[in-house]
């Protein structure tokens, strides 16, 4: 006989031998001990998780002579007659190349036949979601009422593509996903018995490759096997798999997150040329990522992915070195890319824009970017000046860290990095009106258009807060009756905006422009009326006490 592959000849043939379906084979092992056994059986769940090994164990367990903790002797008269494949008596069918509804019709036949060798006749039909509706309308009535020597075991990895009427008429099986380390245990077990030499690493890399399936597992360490010829390493398995090299793909990630887009996008290139796939080396640098973020947030990371000592070490010195907030978006950005390329006839276009979105932040428009934007506009107001030049043709204005008057937020700073300590210069009177706007009214009908372009101006005029007039070039404005609206979409902004201080100095900007009532908003958010109400008249009477009921 040929070579069997090694899911075929390390298939379990008893219950025992089944990975991590616990809560399964303690209801069939109670049903065969009682003697409590259904008509119909429906075992759904991911691919190779022992769907069609649980379905021929239990067809030859619920027909053995004598059954050991539910699983069958392999040594009594009908356990050597089932093993014979001539046998009749345990028929398998095919559901996606037999899914008509003359092959059901035809089953409805045979199936009044009684079994030749065992107590049961049982039908296990795999795939049975690819049965046509015609089909499973043919097989509704026998299903529900079958011979009492007929049992019927459907198995599927898509139970939501059934009738309901199907679902309704199974005892269901859901099969769960089986955890790396129990894969690994099994392949470390298939490799001693074979006598193969592995490296641990390999096994784990191994192990996360198949995602939970066995079959998928088997079927990667059989490719390795073949490949090496001496002990396995953690390279050969990454050579198999066809993964860019560890060091290329951390060199890359490197860049992305200290954001040198030229070095990020020339590293891209190397790789491609090489022959990498883009769809594969996209998912590295999103596997090499999401290693990043346990290694930050993990004390014992190495515990959890099993990588060689060296690797590991490079994975942690370069997540030490980026912010959270980082690693966190450039992850969300690569999450993204995967869907993008399914949909996408220029797949290394989507992949390069991806990397210099990531390397890029100043350029997004997300919260994220955003607030990135602001910590490197805070840093240089630390740092001693800041130059803002707020409209085209303007001349520039310098604003001092003591100018400010107000110590940047605590919020704006990663979790990774304390807060700069800053002192605060004494707070001065409110900002006069400005000369050059002390006869414009914003509210006139022909001047209601440039009401914005005169509040930017007077916030120059009125306000040297570098920070607070990049805020507000941002915001989009309407009027309401007499209300100037002003609109925002990031919740930050909406929140400074809204602070006292800010409040204040948008307020005295208004002012100097003829406008003395108006609202600044979070778009998309829904306003209570009564709420609006009540912060309109405690911004008209600041002094007066009172109470909305």
């Amino acid at each position: 006989m040929g070579y069997q592959a090694l899911y075929r000849t390390f298939r379990p043939t008893t219950l025992d031998g089944l990975v991590r379906q616990e809560h399964i084979v303690r209801i069939l092992e109670n049903q065969i001990e009682t003697g409590r056994v259904g008509h119909a059986y429906l075992f759904c769940g991911p691919r190779g998780t022992g769907k069609t090994s649980t379905a021929k164990i239990f067809a030859k367990a619920i027909n053995c002579e004598h059954p050991v903790h539910g699983s069958p002797c392999g040594k009594c008269a009908v356990c050597k007659a089932l093993a014979d494949p001539s046998n009749l008596d345990i028929c398998e069918i095919d559901a996606a190349s037999n899914n008509g509804v003359n092959e059901m019709r035809d089953l409805r036949e045979k199936v009044q036949y009684p079994p030749v060798a065992a107590r049961y006749k049982v039908y296990i039909v795999d795939e049975v979601h690819m049965l046509s509706d015609s089909a499973f309308n043919a097989l509704l009535k026998t299903l529900e009422e079958p011979p009492k020597h007929a049992v019927f075991i459907l198995a599927t990895t898509e139970p939501h593509k059934l009738p309901a009427t199907i679902l309704s008429r199974c005892m269901r099986f859901d099969f769960k996903l089986i955890p790396q380390a129990d894969i690994e245990a099994h392949l470390k077990t298939v490799f001693t018995k074979i006598g193969k030499e592995y490296e641990d690493e390999a096994v784990a890399a191994i192990a996360r490759a198949g995602a939970g399936s066995m079959r998928d597992s088997l079927s990667v360490a059989d490719m390795c096997i073949s490949y090496s010829r001496g002990k396995l390493t953690y390279n050969d398995v990454c050579e198999v798999l066809g993964s860019a090299d560890f060091y290329e793909v951390a060199k890359l990630g490197e860049s992305i997150l200290k954001e040198d887009a030229a070095a990020a996008l020339a590293e891209t290139e190397r790789v491609l040329a090489a022959g990498k796939g883009v769809g594969v080396l996209a998912k590295d640098i999103l596997n090499f990522l999401n290693r990043c973020t346990v290694a930050k947030t993990c004390k014992n990371g190495n515990s959890i992915l099993n990588l060689p000592t060296e690797m590991y070490a490079e994975i942690a010195r370069i997540a030490e070195n980026a912010e959270g907030r980082k690693i966190l978006r450039v992850c969300e950005i690569f999450a993204d890319v995967e869907t993008d390329l399914r949909y996408s006839s220029s797949a290394r276009i989507v992949l390069e824009t991806a990397v210099a979105k990531a390397c890029l932040p100043e350029a997004d428009v997300d919260v994220l970017a955003l607030s990135r934007r602001i910590d490197r506009l805070e840093a240089q107001l630390r740092g001693g000046v800041v130059r803002a030049v707020p409209e085209k043709g303007a001349k520039e204005q310098a604003f001092s860290a003591a100018e400010i008057g107000e110590a940047p937020p605590e919020e704006f700073f990663a979790a990774s990095e304390p807060a700069p300590k800053y002192e605060p210069a004494p707070k001065s009177e409110p900002a006069p009106r400005a000369q050059a706007d002390a006869g414009v009214n914003a509210l006139d009908p022909d001047k209601r258009k440039a009401a914005f372009g005169y509040f930017m101006r007077a916030l120059r005029k009125t306000v040297k807060n570098g920070v607070l007039f990049t805020m507000c070039q941002d915001l989009e404005s309407s009027f309401e009756g007499d209300t100037f609206v002003l609109e925002t979409d990031s919740e930050i902004i909406f929140r400074r905006l809204n602070s006292e201080e800010n409040h204040k100095s948008v307020a005295a900007a208004l002012a100097a422009i003829g406008i003395h009532d108006f609202d600044i908003r979070l778009k998309g958010a829904k306003k209570d009326p009564v709420r609006e109400e009540e912060e309109r008249l405690r911004r008209n009477f600041p002094d007066t006490d009172f109470e909305i009921k």
